[in-house]
């Protein structure tokens, strides 16, 4: 099956919208915190994905529907890292201030 340029324009369109979440997972993942992220976000933005992806169903296009399935599993994992993360208890500080 030979890819069309509309085929190939979508996905590359989902293929940038699919890197666009990495570094906020490694940010997140690696510093163990979400303090920074919008859960409200989070929220409409997997809604949009979950959305998307019922579309591409409906209309039976394969690059809305594959690169909407790795964006929804990927925002999703930013947003469960955001509840995770965001239940944890703040270490205590130091007492220390910075530059003594």
């Amino acid at each position: 099956m030979a890819l069309e340029m509309p085929e190939i324009i979508g996905f590359a369109a989902g293929f940038c919208s699919m890197a666009s979440f990495t570094p906020q997972i490694v940010k997140t993942w690696r510093e163990k915190d979400a303090r920074s992220i919008s859960l409200r976000m989070y929220v409409v933005t997997v809604t949009g994905f979950a959305l998307w992806v019922s579309y591409g169903v409906m209309i039976g296009s394969l690059p809305i529907l594959a690169t909407n399935i790795v964006c929804l599993t990927l925002s999703s994992l930013i947003l469960a890292m955001k509840w995770r993360y965001s239940h944890r208890p703040t270490p205590p500080a130091s007492g220390l201030e910075p530059g003594l």
